[in-house]
């Protein structure tokens, strides 16, 4: 198995967070042991890894089985080649599978398809390059080999990939163009939140207004970093959260939160390609305005 690691970060950590199937404890013992390799070199648990940092591993013994039975979903496949695939994620589909989901996820949906997918990101992930939540819809980047994966990886660490988002969120937000950088972490409260905290790490997520709608205002989102729900922790946080939003606002409707643009350097040619589509039929009426968001 072949990860590369996102951000600064102890090996044994890391580990934990690309194999959450099992205990970290665990984990330990394997990279004692000398299973682990980072960069091709026996390393210690307490080794700090630098973003892009390899690390190898057999799969260790004893793992919990996820599901990665090929699920016959439709996928709206905006790009494909030998190297990658861009796909049009649609609402109410995990991007890939966790113990605690029970219905089939993306990755279910492209081993139906017979696609060859990458295991540079985990066994029970092949192919995933980032990750969209559940309920938000847009565009998603999917590697087919492991070369094509580290590629794709670095791009979105050095942050060098952009990734665009419109959202609708409650009230009126007052700021034509605004700089949200709020460091976030798990709440210790509820472990499915995330939270701002000081001692978390750091996201910055850039605003722009677009317009007014019926629901509340259209905002176009640029990611710098790419935390765990970070653009609607970062919403909620300012006092606007995206309508629908569940977990960091009042869940009333279909959430409306759209990655509706990826740019990123294509892992074989260097080619600079531009993906977009626009928001699903269940957003709000966004009329003329998403001409204006098209537009930028």
């Amino acid at each position: 198995m072949l990860f590369v690691a996102d951000q600064p970060e102890r090996l044994d950590k890391f580990l934990a967070r690309m194999l959450p199937e099992h205990s970290r404890s665990k984990l330990v013992r394997e990279i004692e042991s000398g299973n682990v390799l980072v960069n091709g070199v026996m390393g210690k648990p307490s080794l700090m890894l630098g973003s892009g940092t390899e690390v190898t591993l057999e799969e260790p013994s004893e793992a919990t089985a996820h599901d990665l039975t090929p699920a016959a979903i439709p996928l709206d496949i905006v790009y494909e080649d030998d190297w990658m695939l861009v796909v049009n994620k649609p609402r109410g589909l995990a991007t890939h599978p966790a113990l605690s989901l029970k219905e089939p996820s993306l990755v279910n949906a492209l081993l139906a398809r017979n696609t060859p997918l990458s295991e540079a990101g985990g066994a029970f992930r092949p192919g995933i390059v980032h990750r969209l939540d559940k309920e938000t819809t847009g565009l998603l980047v999917v590697a087919k080999t492991d070369a094509a994966h580290v590629v794709l990886a670095r791009q979105i660490e050095a942050r060098t990939a952009g990734r665009r988002y419109v959202a609708v969120v409650e009230g009126w937000f007052p700021q034509a163009a605004a700089r949200i950088e709020a460091p976030l972490a798990r709440s210790p409260k509820n472990r499915l939140l995330m939270t701002v905290e000081p001692a978390g790490k750091p996201a910055l997520t850039h605003i722009r207004r677009v317009g007014r709608v019926d629901a509340g205002c259209l905002l176009e989102c640029r990611l710098e970093t790419g935390r765990t729900h970070q653009i609607r922790v970062h919403l909620q946080a300012v006092g606007h959260p995206v309508v629908g939003d569940v977990l960091y606002g009042r869940g009333i409707g279909p959430m409306q939160l759209h990655a509706w643009s990826l740019a990123l350097e294509h892992p074989s040619t260097g080619e600079r390609m531009t993906f977009t589509r626009s928001v699903p039929d269940d957003f709000v009426n966004l009329e003329s305005l998403w001409d204006e968001v098209a537009a930028f």
